[in-house]
């Protein structure tokens, strides 16, 4: 394997923290917006979406770091 196919695992861990900062971002501004008395419901619907989608992303670069394990 080459090691430029893959990235180190300090690259995906602040890559992963940095998904999960943006994750709890989405995830205020979204309760903030519903607190709001007439919400945007288009808007939160678009910041569910992409919180959605970071979280697959969070879960697919925890994957990466987590070994195999051979039973």
């Amino acid at each position: 394997m080459n090691d430029q196919e893959f990235p180190s695992e300090e690259v995906l861990q602040a890559r992963l923290t940095e998904l999960r900062q943006d994750h709890a971002d989405f995830d205020a501004a979204i309760q903030a917006l519903a607190l709001s008395p007439l919400p945007d419901m288009m808007l939160i619907a678009r910041l569910k979406r992409k919180k959605l989608a970071l979280k697959d992303e969070i879960a697919r670069l925890e994957d990466m770091l987590t070994p195999d394990i051979i039973a």
